[in-house]
């Protein structure tokens, strides 16, 4: 199942709903994203099966950033998209 959530822009809060330790993987993300020059943008974020996932509205020097959780591990990670 998937539920939509909500949007918040790139250096603001996550939404209080987001585990911290998910929205400490997005504030690194945010990190990487502004240290490539990146300064505008947003966060999506939504529910899939329980499992947060944000994604990056802007492009990244790597594409576009997801942040998701592991399955298997429950740890999130970040991945990019060309």
């Amino acid at each position: 199942m998937i539920s939509l959530g909500t949007r918040w822009p790139l250096g603001g809060e996550p939404p209080a709903r987001v585990p911290a330790e998910f929205a400490s993987a997005v504030a690194d993300a945010e990190a990487g994203i502004r240290a490539a020059g990146v300064s505008a943008g947003s966060w999506t974020l939504t529910w899939l099966e329980g499992r947060p996932i944000a994604e990056f509205d802007g492009e990244t020097p790597d594409g576009y950033a997801t942040v998701s959780v592991n399955p298997a591990t429950g740890e999130p990670h970040l991945t990019y998209e060309q």
